[in-house]
């Protein structure tokens, strides 16, 4: 009986970020039984619509920009999977790689073929643009996520320029959820700020009415 692989799309632009986007989606296809990686290389056009990218790449040489782009993908792939296998030499690689090249709107373009493909997850990176160079470029994962209809999984620049910081986790919080597996979420300190905010739903209680009974902590 033929089965449905685990279908991953990874949009790439060939930076530092969509090689990270990339070393994602192979590490989550190691993870799975039976998966496949398509990887889409999309020749962005200067247009704010995707209705109306085909005028715009009308005046492309066509299979020329898709032969050029598509021996550019081949060859960044084949270096980058050499470079994955020694980073990772304990992950499975994927059985089957396919890539594919695209001319359009970047974020519409992997949308669609992941509809295509009935793909089961996207993956792409965001460079964390902002202000007017967000407004001009926009933002392939936000359209993305915005026109896709699966989950999105977007992959953050390792330096984020926002000003808001996330501070890291409180190593005590921790210590204590691996210590009482997971009962008690925060530590000492920080277990009447939280204890608060927070309803928790479970399942693993026997002779529960409910699946999910509501248990306030």
């Amino acid at each position: 009986m033929n089965t449905k692989p685990y279908v991953i799309l990874v949009g790439i632009d060939f930076s530092e970020l969509a090689d990270r986007a990339l070393d994602e989606a192979l590490l989550l296809a190691s993870k799975q039984a039976d998966a496949e990686v398509h990887v889409l290389a999309v020749l962005p056009v200067p247009t704010l619509d995707a209705r109306y990218a085909i005028p715009a790449y009308a005046f492309l040489d066509e299979p020329e920009s898709l032969a050029k782009a598509i021996e550019r993908l081949r060859t960044h792939l084949q270096i980058h999977f050499e470079k994955f296998g020694l980073k990772h030499p304990q992950a499975a690689f994927p059985p089957r790689v396919v890539s594919h090249v695209n001319i359009g709107n970047p974020a519409h373009a992997i949308a669609q073929l992941a509809s295509d493909l009935a793909a089961d997850i996207i993956v792409v990176g965001t460079h964390n643009r902002r202000g007017v160079e967000r407004m001009l470029l926009g933002s392939v994962a936000e359209g993305t996520v915005r026109y896709a209809h699966c989950p999105v999984l977007v992959i953050p620049a390792e330096q984020p320029h926002d000003e808001v910081k996330i501070t890291p986790p409180c190593s005590e919080c921790v210590r204590a959820r691996r210590d009482s597996a997971g009962e008690q979420l925060w530590c000492a300190q920080h277990r009447e700020h939280h204890g608060r905010r927070h309803t928790y739903h479970q399942s693993d209680r026997s002779g529960a009415e409910s699946n999910f009974p509501l248990v306030n902590r």
